[in-house]
């Protein structure tokens, strides 16, 4: 389910004159009945709208005041959400023979001609006010008071978030709710301006269009409503914007390791959240731990609980990682299968979170999965999926993927993996794919419905996070990409699998067995080939070519490196002594 809450202009809008018909109240009960909440948010001033509207028991809440004034029909509690308009500005009103005047606990109102009069009191008196029109009504509020300014307030304490919420006016005042909901509706009466700018145009007028609105809601949830302005930015073809919808998406980010999937996510995931999607991610390496606006659960020590995931995502503006370093690699699909059906629970209950993201999905959704823990993709809303190996994905949910995001210079091993994986034919690559590419970021994006695909520039994100620096630094490294310490002989095998690790075992081996390694470039070589930090190994690279350093001394330089570039846990990392058991064996003991 898209939309979880209903939120109503009262004027104009539900009522005509003042007055709701019965069969619009009937319909809204039926939203009611149907697990949404219903809001009502009006200009009005509380005391009048109750003398007027006998039904206000059926809102969750209601905001009042154009945004001034929030009413919690169930505690019969006010809340004012600004400070009361001044004393002097009031009383110069009255002092003008102002009316109608009213004065509320934030809201002044009258109607024109007199907002030459309010405006000449606003610049006389020196205040910070705005005026507000609305079909010749008259509003002063505090500045960035509004419809939506209420609503937003009002959805925080239902715990609701805008991008589930349809509302529907009919006027000026009712622009800034609109724009805030996912879906904004107009009912036939409305002026022309809100029309132009709302997602849906009622057939109806006044509370015959909502009621209109409001079956629709329960009976369908709106889904032949399309709505493209939250499409989510890819990137650029030709000039143009390339976007996907931010529901009702399957995706892939798929391409060989350091082709750049994980600066294609991460672009992602900032654009979805500076839009207010809330997305939950499972990080099973740690690479998802540099995002700031992010809670990030869990860390190479300490494993998260699927609770305490849940208990940070009742909050729809915080989004979550959850970081499964600390989680046995065997458990990890067992972690999963238990999360994302909670998720889609919770999501059927609040209608967040908007994003499911799946790091490493091969190993948390692999061929094996009898069951797919979700049947239906609008029960998670959006699936992001990252994966080095398609075609080792489930076969459940391959069969929810819209849309494949193929990273690197050469996408075709990734489109034929997933063509192959899905029983359809190999889409026809764009011409130039596979050639070197000057541009930055490019990507290649697949409509799994469509014979060809498209090559686009990928929008990078603000901010660059730090790529894989967790995993290195504490992580469990798969046998083929750790080192392995065997000594001028090769007569011992001593694995590193991540830096930690690396370190501790280097303070303490033989010297012998250092300057082995040391002498070989195999130390820079791991890092450059395994790490993936060239920089990094250019400046061990140094430490090994510089033939005057004994083995202390160059110890010593090649931990120091290693310690300023990355951030270390104080103790060590727990792991499974005996899990990835089917990963090729790197044969000699020489690193990989």
């Amino acid at each position: 389910m898209r939309y979880h809450a209903l939120a109503c202009d009262f004027d104009g809008t539900l009522a005509r004159d003042g007055l709701v018909p019965e069969a619009t109240m009937a319909a809204l009960e039926r939203v009611s009945r149907s697990g949404r909440r219903l809001l009502l948010v009006t200009g009005r001033e509380l005391d009048d709208l109750l003398a007027v509207f006998p039904h206000a028991d059926l809102f969750d809440m209601i905001v009042a005041e154009n945004g001034g004034v929030l009413y919690d029909p169930g505690r019969r509690s006010l809340h004012p959400l600004a400070e009361a308009p001044p004393p002097e500005f009031v009383e110069r009103l009255r002092a003008a023979e102002v009316r109608p005047l009213g004065v509320g606990h934030v809201l002044v109102s009258t109607r024109e001609p007199h907002d030459r009069t309010v405006l000449a009191a606003i610049r006389d008196l020196g205040l910070e006010l705005q005026v507000v029109y609305n079909k010749g009504a008259v509003m002063v509020l505090p500045p960035a008071v509004n419809k939506a300014s209420g609503l937003t307030a009002a959805l925080r304490r239902l715990r609701v978030s805008a991008h589930n919420v349809v509302s529907v006016g009919d006027a000026e005042n009712d622009h800034a709710m609109l724009r805030l909901s996912e879906c904004g509706a107009a009912v036939a009466n409305a002026l022309d301006a809100v029309k132009e700018h709302c997602d849906l145009v009622l057939r109806r007028s006044h509370g015959e269009g909502v009621a209109d609105l409001a079956a629709a809601l329960v009976d369908s949830d709106l889904r032949g409503v399309a709505i493209t302005r939250h499409d989510i930015l890819l990137g650029t073809a030709d000039g143009a914007a390339v976007t996907v919808p931010p529901y009702g998406t399957a995706l892939a980010v798929a391409g060989p390791s350091g082709s750049g999937k994980s600066t294609a996510t991460s672009a992602l995931l900032e654009r979805l959240g500076q839009a207010g999607y809330q997305y939950c991610v499972v990080d099973p390496e740690g690479d998802y731990t540099d995002f700031e606006d992010a809670a990030v659960l869990g860390d190479p020590t300490r494993a998260p609980t699927v609770d305490e995931a849940l208990r940070l995502l009742e909050q729809p503006e915080r989004d979550v990682v959850v970081n499964l370093l600390a989680v046995p690699l065997r458990d990890r699909p067992a972690f999963f299968a238990e999360l994302l059906p909670r998720l889609a629970g919770m999501r059927g209950r609040t209608g967040h979170p908007h994003w499911t993201v799946v790091d490493e999905a091969h190993h948390l959704m692999p061929p094996e999965l009898a069951e797919p823990p979700v049947r239906d993709l609008h029960d998670i809303g959006g699936l992001m999926m990252i994966t080095v190996h398609p075609e080792t994905l489930s076969r459940h949910v391959l069969a929810l993927l819209g849309t494949v995001i193929a990273v690197g210079d050469d996408p075709s091993v990734t489109l034929r993996s997933f063509a192959s994986a899905l029983g359809r034919p190999e889409p026809r690559l764009p011409a130039g794919s596979g050639e070197a590419d000057p541009e930055p970021s490019p990507i290649t994006v697949w409509d799994t419905r469509e014979d060809e695909a498209r090559r686009l520039r990928l929008t990078p994100s603000e901010a660059q996070r730090t790529r894989h620096r967790r995993k290195y630094a504490a992580g469990t490294m798969s046998r083929d990409k750790s080192f392995y310490f065997t000594g001028p002989e090769g007569r011992m095998r001593l694995r590193a699998r991540n830096l930690q690790t690396f370190l501790e075992i280097a303070e303490g081996i033989d010297d012998d067995t250092w300057m082995h390694h040391l002498r070989r470039h195999d130390y820079s070589r791991w890092l450059e080939d395994s790490v993936r930090d060239s920089e990094l190994a250019g400046l061990v690279r140094a430490a090994e070519d510089a033939g005057e350093l004994d083995a202390r001394t160059s110890r010593e330089r090649v931990s120091g490196l290693v310690n300023e570039r990355y951030t270390l846990p104080a103790e060590p990392t727990r792991y499974d002594p005996d899990h990835d058991d089917d990963a090729p064996d790197p044969g000699s003991g020489a690193p990989r």
